[in-house]
């Protein structure tokens, strides 16, 4: 018995099922396919959404000859013993290629399609689940169109399944199932048609009765939920983005959703990380002590390692999306960079060189005040470089801890005048 998933592929654009947004009726890659004025593209999304299913049926509308390659395993040179192969087809209006996983290929790989695309005689149709603006050469994006692909809604995997099971019966096959089995199929595949339609032969082939019952309790059994998040690929930064982000937004619920999807990847390095880079960048001053905490915290997790690791990670997420939050630090320090980049800042100022050396004194270097011999540890004197005298850039926000230094400076300040 052929792979159900195989079975199941539509080849019209009727059967189709999911991606309204680039492909209902009337949409502009429907009508492109339709007409046969198949464009060079790239179809970028995540596992098991129907790219290469597309790929198939875009190839089927064109009339021209289809050849399917993987980027992991194949070459130019395969690419050109197709191309040397153009005239001796007949009935052909040239060839289609669709090369899965395009992100494998190298730089120079990418470059070398340029030649094979140019003429018009070779259709490429490409596929991702990586950024393609950032996983694909710029001269190949600027010669194809890209179309994205989401993941699939819970009632586009039930109409799937449902069409699944009807072929089934229509083989010969006894199948009695629950609307509730096939939601959890639809829930654990967490958008992945084809992890769906795995999972539902799994169902069926284990079971040697002649009648297949697929049930929610069945379907626990076969331990299919444990689904890990790809750790490289695109919608894995996702996760960490969005994890950022709802610490920043203060939704403790949120960020604890993303965690446990992170979890799900084994990758406790990237999270820690992230985590590091949040409690400076976006808790910040308003609550120093974070840092602390969160190195601890991360010594912890380090030394435990997965599974026990979740628990203490879901403490520092939690602890950091409930407490107050400043960016002025991230904001003081990426202004400094940008003048770097954009001014010409202008050397040291001369008092506050290493003055170290014999010779110091001659070369004008010197005359610096020492803060400790004054009142309250605080002289004023310049310290920015000439060019940037009067630069601000960190700007305290408004917290308990930023207004106390700001309260305490003021006071300080003013009575050293």
């Amino acid at each position: 018995m052929k792979p159900l998933a195989e079975i199941m592929r539509p080849e019209k654009l009727e059967d189709f099922i999911g991606q309204k947004n680039i492909i209902a009726k009337g949409k502009p890659l429907y009508n492109l396919i339709i007409s046969k004025r198949i464009p060079n593209c790239i179809l970028y999304g995540p596992p098991g959404t129907g790219k290469t299913t597309l790929a198939n049926i875009m190839a089927n509308y064109s009339d021209k000859k289809f050849y399917k390659l993987n980027a992991t395993t194949a070459s130019v040179k395969d690419i050109q013993e197709i191309t040397n192969s153009l005239d001796s087809l007949l009935n052909y209006n040239g060839v289609v290629i669709y090369i899965d996983e395009l992100q494998h290929f190298s730089k120079k790989q990418q470059q070398a399609l340029l030649e094979f695309i140019e003429n018009g005689r070779v259709t490429l149709i490409a596929s991702t689940t990586e950024n393609p603006y950032f996983a694909i050469h710029k001269a190949i994006l600027s010669r194809c169109n890209i179309f994205q692909f989401q993941s699939l809604k819970l009632e586009e995997i039930l109409e799937g399944l449902e069409k699944a099971i009807k072929k089934l019966v229509n083989e010969d096959i006894e199948v009695n199932y629950t609307i509730e089995a096939l939601k959890y199929i639809a829930d654990i595949s967490q958008g992945d048609y084809r992890k769906a339609y795995n999972v539902l032969e799994l169902c069926i082939n284990s079971q040697l009765n002649k009648i297949k019952n697929i049930t929610v309790e069945y379907i626990e059994e076969l331990n299919q939920s444990h689904i890990r998040a790809d750790a490289s690929g695109d919608e894995y930064y996702n996760f960490l983005s969005a994890l950022q982000k709802s610490i920043r937004g203060s939704d403790p619920d949120a960020a604890i959703h993303y965690l446990a999807r992170l979890i799900k990847s084994g990758n406790l390095q990237a999270i820690i990380r992230r985590i590091s880079i949040i409690a400076a960048e976006d808790i910040g001053l308003a609550h120093p002590n974070a840092l602390s905490v969160v190195n601890s915290g991360i010594e912890l997790a380090l030394k435990v390692g997965f599974p026990e690791a979740s628990l203490i990670l879901s403490e520092l997420v939690i602890y950091l999306a409930t407490l107050p939050k400043s960016n002025s630090a991230y904001k003081a320090i990426s202004r400094a960079l940008s003048d770097l980049d954009n001014k010409n800042v202008g050397d040291v100022p001369n008092h506050l060189k290493d003055a170290h050396y014999s010779g110091a004194k001659s070369l004008g270097v010197g005359g610096y005040k020492y803060p400790h011999d004054y009142e309250n540890h605080y002289i004023k004197q310049q310290y920015l470089p000439d060019n940037l005298e009067g630069s601000k850039y960190y700007e305290p926000q408004s917290n308990k801890y930023e207004d106390s230094l700001k309260q305490y400076w003021n006071t300080i300040i003013n009575n050293s005048k």
